[in-house]
């Protein structure tokens, strides 16, 4: 048996018939592209995100408050009033494993300047907040711990207020009203985009906490706290800090379940990561159902193929030709179909791939991708080539010889 030769005749055979191959192939590539741009898809979308929450840094901590139990109902987390000033000055007061502390205050209205309104959320925070989601001043500065004291109407601004408010203008020292409160604008934000779940980032003003506590909110407690731990290694000992410190302040005991959450960044990325997978293997999945159907395809060609060429097989038989030989041919063929589709099938996803990005979609082409995908059309090839093979390598040669 020599398998060169049989590797020429097998080749010969798939370019005789070329159209038919050709077509035999198309699932393959369709199947192997489709497989291929859901998994570079899946890839680019979970390294985007998983960018974007390191940009906000990986030491990030925030607390939040918890569910509560009030009548037998279970309140919404963010119409609890559990994070108190308390909370905050103790943890600015006593932390180790912990660098820099904003308490958070929210508030949505409109901001006004002149003839021009938008729609915008107002955050109130401490001076550590810039530097705990790594954001930076482009222009003007940011307000200090005096104005936090003073409750100044100061607020920093992000790029989408400028464009809005001021256009081309500098917006420095404008006086902006939010909810009828005046405020000046002592600093612009550097532009951070849109992030992946499609919100303006820039769509933002930051004033000292305590002026929207006291000046617009009304409100004496704080719908979160942000916090860095000292180092992303740290983070676990920091959320155990933070943890006893509030347990502390609440008064909770025992077996109480706390009235509150703490989530590292580090927690949010494996979460975000593990949906990802999940969602990329769901499509993948979706589009390998193709590779079954192109593997059907094969096989079927392969059975119309041998049946075409009883009386070659029937003759290649009578001069000595093997069971196994015969059966090993129609294999080979079988496998040549089936890699070479899959090899343009693998071109043909990273090409899908790389124009993803100019529709808006990340996307990143894992290596072990096409190699997965590479044995998978010779498992294919194999598995769908082998009933065909089997016919063949059990003809009669007698039979065979006398087929029309």
């Amino acid at each position: 048996m020599n398998i060169l030769n049989l590797f020429k005749v097998s080749l010969k055979a798939v370019a005789n018939n070329k159209m038919r191959s050709f077509l035999s192939m198309l699932g393959i590539i369709i199947g192997v592209g489709a497989v291929i741009v859901m998994m570079a898809i899946g890839q680019g979308s979970k390294e985007s995100i998983r960018k974007e929450l390191s940009t906000m840094g990986t030491n990030l901590l925030t607390i939040r408050p918890g569910a509560d139990m009030r009548g037998g109902v279970r309140q919404d987390p963010s119409a609890m009033q559990t994070l108190k000033m308390a909370d905050y000055e103790r943890i600015v007061r006593e932390k180790k494993f912990v660098t820099k502390v904003s308490p958070e205050v929210t508030a949505s209205g409109q901001a006004i300047y002149g003839n021009n309104n938008t729609n915008t959320s107002l955050y109130g925070e401490s001076t550590d907040y810039l530097d705990i989601k790594q954001w930076d001043i482009e222009k003007g500065e940011c307000f200090t711990e005096e104005d936090v004291k003073k409750a100044s109407k100061k607020v920093v601004v992000g790029a989408t207020i400028v464009k809005e408010l001021f256009g081309d203008h500098d917006p420095i020292g404008k006086t902006v009203r939010f909810k009828s409160i005046p405020m000046t604008v002592i600093g612009v934000l550097k532009s951070k985009g849109y992030n992946s779940w499609g919100m303006d980032q820039d769509n933002v003003m930051i004033a000292p906490y305590t002026t929207v506590m006291k000046r617009i909110a009304a409100q004496t407690w704080f719908s979160s706290i942000v916090c860095s731990a000292v180092t992303e290694e740290l983070s676990d000992a920091a959320i155990e800090e933070l943890t006893q410190m509030l347990r502390d302040n609440h008064k909770l005991k025992g077996e109480a379940v706390d009235d509150f959450t703490i989530r590292s960044q580090a927690e949010m990325m494996e979460t975000m990561s593990s949906t990802m997978d999940t969602v990329t293997i769901i499509l993948v999945v979706a589009a390998a159902f193709s590779l079954l159907v192109a593997g059907i395809g094969i096989m079927n060609i392969m059975l119309v193929s041998v049946t075409e060429r009883t009386k070659e097989i029937g003759l290649r038989m009578a001069v000595g030709a093997t069971g196994a030989t015969i059966s090993l041919q129609f294999l080979i063929e079988s496998v040549l179909i089936s890699i070479t589709g899959g090899l343009l099938g693998i071109l043909f996803g990273i090409g899908l791939s790389s124009l993803a990005p100019l529709v808006g979609m990340p996307s990143s082409v894992p290596a072990w991708a096409i190699v997965v995908s590479f044995l998978v059309c010779v498992l294919i090839g194999v598995a769908f080539g082998y009933i065909p093979a089997l016919k063949a390598a059990r003809m009669d040669p007698i039979e065979a010889i006398r087929h029309e």
